[in-house]
């Protein structure tokens, strides 16, 4: 019954979409900043700005961080979690 319970929290689990939604092209242009510039203070690629502009990738704890020092706001700020149940 214990090992049926996890099982069953597991693929609930599973079944959840997790998404984020962020807003570092509107913080990053308000700072006057270009892809590269961006890329080049935080130590990242001009390619990895842009995917996570367009919400193709979620960026390393560290680089939201370092986002986030930059802006000058919390990371919650600008990077907003929504989660659902739909597949």
């Amino acid at each position: 019954i214990v090992c049926r319970y996890y099982l069953t929290r597991y693929f609930l689990y599973q079944q959840k979409k997790v998404s984020m939604k962020n807003k570092v092209r509107a913080l990053r242009k308000l700072k006057g900043l270009t892809q590269e510039q961006l890329a080049e203070l935080i130590g990242v690629s001009r390619q990895t700005i842009n995917a996570i502009e367009k919400e193709k990738f979620d960026p390393s704890l560290p680089t939201a961080f370092k986002m986030s020092q930059l802006f000058g706001l919390p990371i919650e700020e600008f990077f907003l979690f929504e989660e659902s149940n739909e597949c």
